[in-house]
């Protein structure tokens, strides 16, 4: 099993061992590691990028409770050097927790989300109509979502049921392994740019500078 180190750390370096490394069709090869900082593609959120021992990540596969790390030449087993793109980490996590944010002031108003997308230049959020609900406004979204932001409210996570739960301040924690900002002021401005109603679905449709 891979020990997924993102989980509870927002470090971005990481001595781990490379346990196994085995050549692909593709003429790449993939590492198998005891721990890992490099979430892989999921939840709605794109794959972290980096290095391992120099080397330029090119893919990350999750295979059962282990992810295997993909790169151009073989690495001998034993100690590994690991270092994620910070940039591409921040910007990965700055739209994952604008989107979280978004799903949760849906809730306040009788939407529940059903579906995330949180990549960068393409953000939206999914809703079905649930009981109580209301008329969910642009305007209304775009004004309580800056508030929440400016409040700054800190992140926290726990484990529940074996589960890791992500929520910020005194709001609702949702279950998730994605990566996120460590407070909401980090998110910066984020823009309700779009709100469209699809075969009985509300989409929200949102943007970072």
């Amino acid at each position: 099993m891979t020990e997924r180190h993102y989980y509870h750390s927002d470090a971005l370096q990481l001595q781990a061992q490379v346990l196994a490394c085995q050549p692909l069709e593709d003429g790449n090869y993939a590492l198998e590691l005891d721990a890992t900082l490099f979430h892989p593609q999921g939840g709605g959120q794109p794959a972290d990028g980096g290095t391992l021992n120099g080397e330029p990540l090119l893919r990350l596969v999750p295979r059962g409770e282990d992810i295997l790390h993909v790169v151009a030449r073989p690495q001998p087993l034993g100690a590994a050097s690991l270092e994620i793109d910070g940039r591409l980490r921040v910007l990965h996590a700055r739209w994952h927790s604008a989107g979280h944010l978004i799903g949760y002031l849906g809730e306040t108003q009788g939407w529940r989300p059903v579906k995330a997308h949180h990549w960068p230049g393409e953000g939206r959020i999914t809703f079905m109509p649930g009981d109580g609900v209301k008329a969910l406004e642009q305007a209304w979204l775009q004004e309580a979502l800056t508030r929440l932001i400016a409040a700054d409210l800190p992140r926290r996570q726990r484990q529940e049921n074996g589960m890791r739960q992500v929520g910020f301040g005194d709001l609702p924690a949702y279950g998730c392994g994605g990566t996120h900002v460590r407070s909401l002021a980090e998110l910066g401005e984020v823009t309700i740019s779009a709100l469209k109603m699809k075969k009985g679905q509300l989409v929200v449709y949102y943007d970072l500078r």
